[in-house]
């Protein structure tokens, strides 16, 4: 009899945020202008008053993120020490472009450069200047702030989550705060936060944004543009989101994600190569220089001395956006970053997608710019200014191939739209089941349904903007929350620094009894190489026995330790220290390449493998073998560790 899969849901989250939601929907239906004026004065006040909150939160954050990268915290590995990535370098990047801003790409990369151009905040508009100016303010609003914003949130949950065993959930960003509280009602909270503004981001982005493929359809096949049309589209890729959903993250999303980069890379190569070349060229090295060389200015510049609204439609509102989707977006890139280092995640994060950020605006923002600017293409301009949704194809009709590459562009978007839809629904089905990722299917279809539903319903409503204006006003409480995070991050992580320095201070092979080992001996050790049989009895002989000792001399001292023995020969000592961190000291058979250090292994042309019995702690693998090891080394060894364990406890409680 085939067992059904249980139902995994957090009952506190699921249904106080389906009831939230319900209830919004309705709402938003019933009085979409009341509801849009309630949020847009909401908006207003907070551009109004707590434009300096945004703009220090967002450059605290990014010193945070390259801080956290470029100190000894960069060594540090969001998982056990033993952990590997659980996503080859092409797939992750591919996912982390795709999850984060992807669909934004296509619909910003011609209309945000030339809408600048037009209009610069300073200064007159049209001119080489304001080209200039036009592409450091695209460079500043998708730059390294955005992506530091998704990798901060990023890198709270997936170090509390691999490495200190927390559930992949927004609750665990505040666990140095909260402790275990966090699992009550506080906790739910910031749960039910995160699945509100999940559901709500990516309905109103497949509202707003399905205008694009309408746009792109009309143009390449006359298909009329209509609410009609919409809900039609919405319904196609939410299908296709849900049967992406429904395969899981390793296939769905992993796969139409490397899908859409290459398209990306064919689509921006093949607009360099057809259009003004070398102008590119030089305006990318330009565009950087200019970004760079001004990142400080545009990060805390408020315009306070010279008042202006551009700022709060822009820049501020720019950063609301980044800040209320980073919940969503930032427990979807932890969950595919297990078993980095914090340096080569945060470097991965921030500088590849911002790199291929700049190169993508570049290359259609500049010849956008050109074509107006040097060749007088006048309507391309009245078009961007009249209807941004059709940018796009007004720019590839400029270009050879437009049919084939406004075809290319379509799939694109629709593309980005199912990934952000399936991988919303991953998140949000994982928040709802209190962290797991081994939910049934049925609940991560039951998630993606729901958006589609909400995003048509929405539509049909005229509701959509009103919950566009409600999500990035969601932003100003979750940034105090996001401070507070990260004010916690680095206490533990300096926490984590310390007992690293206290734990290699000494690696010595039970210091106590390494003297009763004859040099004969131990030169045997290092050179033998075991099969599995030999060093799984090792372990259940020697090692057990001296875990056995040391155990009953911890029981004649009061404490309660325990000698658990785990799949694949694994033998564990374990020490509670009640509210404290428990020692864990484990044996584990670990396969391993022979190397060929000899002539016999140099003539030996089949890969051969042997077994290490190597030592692992709560933090994971230590990487050396206590193989051949008498008993009393193993003890003066479990003894050593042990020392470190206490001394960190003392120096840190």
């Amino acid at each position: 009899m085939i067992e059904k899969p249980r139902i995994q849901i957090n009952p506190p989250v699921f249904y106080t945020a389906g009831a939230f939601i319900l209830t919004l929907v309705i709402f938003a239906t019933a009085a979409p202008t009341t509801l849009q004026r309630v949020f847009t004065a909401m908006q207003a006040w907070i551009f109004g008053n707590a434009s300096w909150f945004y703009m220090l939160t967002a450059a605290i954050i990014l010193i945070a993120t390259l801080y956290a990268a470029l100190s000894r915290f960069g060594e540090i590995k969001l998982g056990p020490d033993h952990s590997e990535p659980d996503y080859k370098d092409t797939a992750w990047y591919s996912m982390l472009f795709a999850a984060g801003m992807g669909i934004g790409l296509m619909f910003f990369g011609v209309a945000e450069p030339v809408m600048h151009f037009l209009e610069p905040p300073t200064g007159e508009g049209g001119t080489a200047e304001a080209a200039r100016q036009a592409m450091g303010i695209t460079f500043f609003h998708w730059g390294l702030h955005a992506w530091a914003i998704y990798a901060i949130v990023a890198l709270i949950l997936a170090y509390f989550s691999f490495r200190h065993g927390l559930p992949l959930t927004l609750r665990s960003a505040l666990y140095p705060l909260l402790g275990d509280r966090i699992y009550g009602p506080l906790g739910h909270a910031v749960d039910i936060f995160a699945i509100i503004g999940t559901v709500f981001g990516v309905a109103t982005s497949l509202g707003v944004g399905v205008s694009q493929i309408n746009t792109g359809l009309n143009y390449l096949f006359g298909v009329p543009v209509g609410v009609g049309v919409q809900v039609v589209l919405i319904v196609i890729a939410c299908g296709l989101a849900t049967l992406s959903a429904a395969s899981g993250l390793d296939k769905g999303v992993k796969l139409l994600s490397q899908f859409n980069m290459l398209l990306a890379v064919l689509l921006v190569v093949f607009v360099m190569l057809a259009g003004p070349t070398v102008f590119l060229l030089q305006t990318f090295v330009e565009n950087t220089g200019v970004y760079l060389s001004g990142i400080v200015l545009r990060t805390f510049n408020l315009y306070a001395y010279d008042p202006s609204d551009w700022i709060g439609g822009w820049t501020v509102f720019y950063w609301g956006w980044w800040i209320s989707w980073s919940p969503f977006v930032g427990v979807f890139i932890a969950r595919i970053s297990r078993g980095r280092t914090i340096r080569q995640f945060v470097g991965g994060v921030l500088l590849v997608p911002t790199g291929f950020t700049f190169l993508w605006m570049t290359v259609f923002g500049d010849t956008a710019i050109h074509f107006v600017l040097t060749e007088g293409m006048t309507n391309l301009a009245d078009t961007v200014s009249a209807d941004v949704s059709v940018a796009l194809f007004v720019f590839l009709e400029q270009l050879p191939f437009s049919a084939v590459m406004s075809t290319i562009a379509v799939a694109m978007v629709v593309v980005f739209f199912v990934t952000s839809a399936d991988s919303g629904a991953l998140v949000v089905d994982q928040l709802a089941a209190g962290g797991t990722t081994t939910a049934p299917v049925w609940q991560r279809i039951f998630w993606s349904v729901l958006m589609g539903t909400v995003a048509v319903v929405l539509l049909l409503a005229d509701g959509l903007t009103a919950l566009q204006t409600a999500t990035i006003a969601t932003a100003l409480p979750f940034s105090a929350i996001l401070l507070v995070a990260i004010w916690g991050l680095f206490k533990a992580l300096r926490l984590d620094l310390m007992k690293r320095q206290l734990r290699s201070r000494s690696l010595s092979r039970g210091s106590a009894s390494v003297s009763a080992e004859t040099w004969q001996q131990r030169l045997r050790n290092m050179v033998m190489m075991p099969r599995r049989r030999h060093v799984e009895r090792f372990i259940d002989q020697i090692v057990r026995l001296a875990m056995e000792e040391v155990a009953e001399e911890l029981r004649k001292q009061g404490y309660e330790p325990r000698i658990e023995e785990n799949e694949g020969a694994q033998l564990c000592l374990l020490v509670p220290h009640g509210e404290k961190l428990d020692f864990a000291y484990s044996v584990h058979p670990v396969e391993v390449t022979r190397p060929s250090l000899t002539a016999a292994e140099m003539a030996d042309d089949e890969e051969s493998r042997y077994f290490r019995a190597e030592v692992y702690l709560g933090e994971g693998g230590q990487d050396y073998d206590i193989m051949g090891w008498s008993r009393d080394q193993i003890i003066g060894d479990i003894l050593d560790q042990y020392e470190r364990h206490r001394h960190y406890l003392r120096v840190t409680h």
